[in-house]
């Protein structure tokens, strides 16, 4: 009947999705998605055949790539021996995550509590740190995002969060260290001056806020959709010796960039830095199931022996999202996908750096392993971005329809263009999505005055 009215199959679902269905981070009359049917490796297929390169892994999660088999097959086997169980029963698969999650976390963050996203996580290590400390107050950056929830909305600080406040009580914004924009960098600075810089407004802030009264300093150990903000050697260090300082807990939530994104386990692994807690989803599972835990050292854990910890959900350590976690770390072990990530992730770091050199609407490009961002202004001089803060304006979505229709999908908003494949991307496939881009980049450089 569709095909008679000219109306191809991916269109009927959309208008029929559209009819009942209500979309996230959308007006709904605005809303046009793909409507996707399968994947394979960093691929995926649309209703009318059509295959796109997966070039943000969906929402940074898919890890491991689509359709893999040893995942799927983990998640029938365990629906088969054991659908559910309530989050207070023990099951084999949960001895077995927690054990397998043990010997790759760093070093004293042994300890797990599931839930089912990001969202949830960083709530629950809220809530440990304040129970644990007895204190209030959370120090988060600005150009932050830690999920959609209430109070994971409070922690976050784009403006994302402008429309739920006021929010959560106790949240305190501190600034990034975004070198290409931040007040606090001086034209040729070092990295060191310019960490001196960053970590001395921290403590001023603990300063100003009573660091007697701050429970933990959370934050994303490489900053993820605003920008791919990766911190400078010493930062992280000089975060924790902060908080030891002053006995507040750190909080690194490694929602994206865990389970090999970075080309490490986890991106606080480059730093040699161990947090008091670390949250994760996305990659936990490579999205096949959510699932979420946070991951906490013996101060935190030893504080809930005695001690009520009043959380969890219905659905805490489902078993058979527990069954697609397990299976998800054995395919990163059992297919080197953490070397590949950082060895793709040169690759993907020379092809950002030649196309800044091509184009001149680029600003700034910022990659570690397979984590990146193209960051487009109107002009390099100024700074000035291609599209505002708040997003809009009319180039950005015809470089994101360019791309669509050349068969790439990836992450395009306010004035960034993400660049995150599956941690299976071959070098023959990350230089043929990144020939797409260059392509499309054009459109930004006849919208700058950098031409």
């Amino acid at each position: 009947m569709l095909a008679e009215q000219g109306i191809s199959a991916g269109a009927g679902w959309v208008a029929g999705a559209k009819v009942h269905n209500f979309f996230s981070w959308s007006a709904q009359d605005a809303v046009n998605p793909i409507a996707m049917v399968r994947g394979e490796g960093c691929y995926f297929w649309d209703a009318d055949g059509r295959r796109y390169f997966d070039l943000n892994s969906q929402s940074m999660c898919m890890n491991i790539g689509h359709g893999e088999r040893r995942v799927i097959d983990a998640i029938k086997a365990q629906a088969e021996e054991l659908a559910y169980a309530g989050p207070g029963m023990v099951t084999r698969v949960r001895v077995e995550l927690g054990e397998a999650l043990a010997t790759v976390t760093p070093p004293g963050l042994d300890h797990f509590f599931y839930g089912t996203g990001g969202a949830d996580a960083n709530e629950n290590a809220v809530k440990m740190a304040r129970a644990v400390t007895g204190r209030h107050k959370i120090l988060a950056r600005y150009r932050s995002y830690h999920g959609a929830t209430y109070g994971a909305m409070s922690l976050t600080g784009d403006q994302r969060r402008w429309a739920s406040e006021p929010g959560m009580a106790g949240v305190v914004r501190y600034y990034d260290p975004y070198k290409y924009r931040s007040l606090l960098y001086r034209e040729g600075d070092s990295d060191d001056e310019f960490t001196a810089r960053c970590l001395a407004q921290i403590e001023e802030t603990l300063m100003f806020e009573g660091p007697h009264t701050v429970a933990a300093i959370l934050m994303e150990t490489v900053t993820g959709t605003n920008g791919v903000i990766v911190p400078p050697d010493g930062y992280l260090q000089g975060v924790r010796a902060l908080c030891d300082r002053y006995g507040i807990l750190l909080i690194c939530d490694e929602v994206m960039t865990g389970f090999g994104r970075t080309g490490a386990w986890f991106g606080v692994d480059h730093w040699g830095v161990v947090p008091d807690m670390i949250t994760m989803a996305k990659g936990l599972t490579s999205a096949y199931l959510p699932l979420s835990a946070v991951a906490v050292n013996a101060r935190v854990f030893d504080h809930f022996r005695t001690n009520v910890f009043y959380g969890g959900l219905t659905y805490s350590a489902h078993p058979i999202c527990l069954a697609a976690a397990l299976a998800t770390l054995r395919v990163i072990q059992e297919d080197g996908l953490i070397g590949n990530a950082a060895a793709m992730g040169r690759v993907l770091a020379d092809l950002l750096d030649e196309l800044k050199a091509e184009h001149p609407a680029i600003g700034d490009v910022r990659s570690i392993g397979l984590l990146g961002c193209i960051e487009l202004v109107k002009n390099r001089e100024s700074k000035e971005p291609l599209a505002p803060y708040t997003g809009g304006g009319e180039v950005m979505p015809k470089l994101a329809a360019y791309l669509r229709e050349h068969g790439v999908y990836t992450y395009v908003w306010r004035n960034l263009l993400h660049t995150n494949p599956p941690l299976c991307v071959t070098e023959e496939q990350l230089r043929e999505v990144m020939a797409i881009v260059n392509d499309a980049l054009t459109i930004a450089d006849g919208a700058s005055g950098n031409v």
